[in-house]
């Protein structure tokens, strides 16, 4: 149980993320993932930090000397490493250790057919970073990527220890993962001073950003349930690999270009059999689980409970919560046993599944197999009684902590 405002974070697990120019005001409801946009494209990532819950930010990245001092200065000018790769960004010190070509270029043992060509790889400017890295938008064989590179710190051993064995978990999960609701790992690789993930880029951005973008307009409801089968169907497949996500959410969706939806952000995904000891509060609170709130053991239903969340979401566009902060969210979930209301005209087949995916004992929840089964049920019979698919979200009760 927790009481208000107190309980435990983790250190090294959540991670502090704005877009680039903007001022930071993180809470921690947006911990362990990072969601930006550049030009309609959209990723998600996670990178470890130990700021939770602070309202400054602290991107203080470019901690080792030799990142510090990658440009030097000639005549009040500054000038580029001469040995850097010609087509890296000039001012751009985490894009120029990567592209070093002083540093041999290492692969991931037993994962070495992921190893990045960096000589196919165009990078392009970043548009968000954390404590330890940067998001990038970039070109691999002519491909539109996201490129995240994370600093392996200097002078935290821990830490660097840490971010290792996420960048290596990440890597091992993405290269495993080969699903079309499920964003596409390209490679990775490893060098002096940092590490790197490519994957496909998002043009569409994240459901949640599509759903702000719609300010609670009607939502049309054979849209709505394609995109929750996608999701279901991806969740389908990670579950039958015996992965938990831990941190499924709207922001973690992506729209690719033929307008399906994309499950990302595995950084704070594991195997299913290591649930003994596993980390507490990885996620975000507003989709999260009670039974990780309260640190209690769990399994693979804390990724149903959150896709009943996401499901409101799209039947209705709006934050689950909106009127409370995350720490309120939170204690009303464990403590008030409180939900997002469903609005009066949600078709029942849908807040019947809600309803299942959400309920506080995870025995009671579906599986996903179950779920995406009740999901195409319902798509046939209102895509056959609906006679205009589509309805306003008609919420007569704001969701307070009260």
């Amino acid at each position: 149980m927790i009481e208000g405002a107190q309980y435990r974070t983790m250190e090294y697990e959540f991670t502090d993320y704005h877009r680039l120019g903007e001022a930071s005001d993180m809470s921690v409801e947006s911990v362990g993932s990072l969601q930006t946009s550049n030009g309609g494209g959209s990723v998600s990532m996670s990178i470890i930090d130990s700021s939770v819950g602070s309202n400054n930010s602290r991107t203080t990245i470019l901690m080792h000397p030799d990142l510090r001092t990658r440009t030097r200065t000639h005549h009040g000018h500054s000038v580029a490493h001469p040995n850097i790769a010609s087509h890296t960004l000039g001012e751009d010190a985490l894009a120029q250790a990567l592209m070093d070509d002083r540093h041999p270029t290492e692969g991931l043992a037993e994962y070495d057919e992921w190893t990045i060509d960096l000589r196919k790889l165009n990078m392009g400017p970043p548009f968000a970073q954390g404590a330890f890295g940067k998001l990038y938008k970039g070109a691999y064989n002519g491909e539109d990527v996201a490129v995240k590179i994370l600093e392996r710190p200097e002078n935290n051993i821990e830490k660097a220890q840490v971010l290792e064995q996420q960048f290596t978990q990440e890597v091992k999960m993405l290269a495993t993962l080969k699903h079309q609701n499920v964003v596409r790992f390209i490679g990775a690789c490893r060098k002096h001073m940092v590490w790197c993930i490519v994957t496909e880029y998002a043009k569409g951005g994240s459901v949640r950003q599509f759903l702000a973008r719609r300010q609670n307009r009607a939502v049309p409801l054979k849209l709505a349930l394609k995109q929750a089968l996608d999701v279901a169907r991806g969740m389908e497949y990670l579950q039958s690999l015996g992965f938990i996500h831990r941190d499924l959410k709207s922001d973690n969706l992506l729209i690719a270009t033929d307008k399906s939806i994309k499950i990302a952000d595995f950084g704070v995904a594991r195997i299913e059999v290591q649930t003994e000891g596993m980390t507490p509060e990885t996620g975000t609170y507003r989709w999260m689980a009670p039974e990780m709130i309260q640190h209690r053991s769990y399994n693979y239903k804390v990724d149903v409970y959150s896709f009943g969340i996401v499901l409101w979401e799209l039947i209705t566009g709006m934050l689950p919560f909106q009127n409370m902060t995350a720490v309120q969210a939170a204690f009303a979930v464990v403590n008030r046993g409180v939900r997002p209301t469903i609005p009066q005209d949600c078709p029942t087949s849908l807040s019947e599944i809600m309803t299942r995916c959400w309920d506080a004992n995870p025995d009671v929840r579906p599986s996903f197999s179950e779920v995406v089964r009740m999901l195409e049920e319902a798509q046939g019979e209102m895509m056959t009684t609906v006679r205009k698919a589509r309805f306003r979200c008609c919420m007569t009760l704001p969701l307070t902590a009260d």
